[in-house]
């Protein structure tokens, strides 16, 4: 019975043992970073306040003190770096989910996609407990906000984690052919957001011949859409909302042609020359 292999009766036998793996490895990657869960959270939190902070300072230093849009100047500053830190994050975490040559993938009931889930899901609840408690936060001791469309600016949030997570997808494939090439693209693509993700702009303000430099990242139509969302007074006009979704499908259907074709030739010896 030791070295028996463990079978799924049926398919919902089978379905619950993958969501337990998925559950079980969601839970070991928020450990990874600290003992404690809690204190783990807490370091998002802070991660994410002294984001906002620096935000702050920098817009003070050019004298920038209200929002380019009639709406609150701290939940502006909030839509594009909540959009911007979980989508990079989610490329990040995604791109270095797992490898062939690491111990933990040769345990028989774990595979590449409950890696790559547990990877993608604890991202998403670390940065969705992070906004929760932020805004609960600011309401609560500053000022009064209201959200115009809490829906759909969730499901922007959703959309942009799922983008995040098509990108590394891409990254993932190519980490183990060249795993350097890997980790510099997949940082070059963190960085060059930090500019063309157009949180420090309002789309609908931008001069149109620089709008070419920004309107290839998607990231840059879901902060723009999410402002849209979260403003009554504001109507996106330069950005398109199903853009994001149709870039990140085609990077899912890329990002899995590579890994499938990739999974066919990778070894274990590869790591060694790594």
């Amino acid at each position: 019975m030791l070295f028996k292999q463990r079978q799924s009766r049926n398919m919902v036998q089978a379905a619950f043992t993958t969501l337990a793996l998925i559950y079980h490895q969601t839970v070991y990657n928020l450990r990874t970073e600290h003992r404690n869960a809690a204190v783990g959270l807490l370091l998002t939190i802070v991660q994410t306040s002294l984001f906002m902070l620096v935000f702050l300072a920098l817009y003070a230093l050019v004298g920038i003190k209200t929002a380019p849009l009639r709406g609150d100047f701290l939940l502006y500053i909030m839509s594009g770096i909540f959009v911007f830190m979980l989508h990079v994050q989610s490329v990040g975490a995604v791109s270095a989910s797992h490898s062939v040559s690491s111990g933990i993938i040769k345990h028989e009931p774990l595979n590449a996609a409950v890696l790559i889930s547990g990877a993608a899901l604890a991202i998403l609840y670390k940065q969705a407990i992070s906004i929760i408690v932020l805004l609960l936060a600011y309401h609560a001791l500053f000022t009064p906000i209201t959200i115009y469309d809490p829906l759909g600016a969730g499901a922007l949030f959703l959309l942009s984690w799922f983008s995040g997570c098509c990108v590394g997808l891409v990254f993932l494939g190519i980490r183990p052919w060249s795993p350097a090439t890997a980790k510099m693209l997949t940082t070059l693509y963190q960085r060059v957001n930090m500019f063309a993700s157009g949180k420090f702009f309002v789309a609908n303000t931008m001069p149109t011949f620089i709008m070419p430099w920004f309107f290839w990242n998607p990231l840059f139509h879901l902060i723009d859409q999410e402002r849209g969302f979260l403003f009554i007074n504001y109507s996106p006009n330069k950005t398109i909302l199903l853009y994001p979704l149709w870039f990140s499908i085609a990077m899912l259907m890329i990002g899995l042609l590579i890994n499938f074709t990739t999974r066919k030739h990778e070894s274990i010896s590869w790591a060694a020359t790594q």
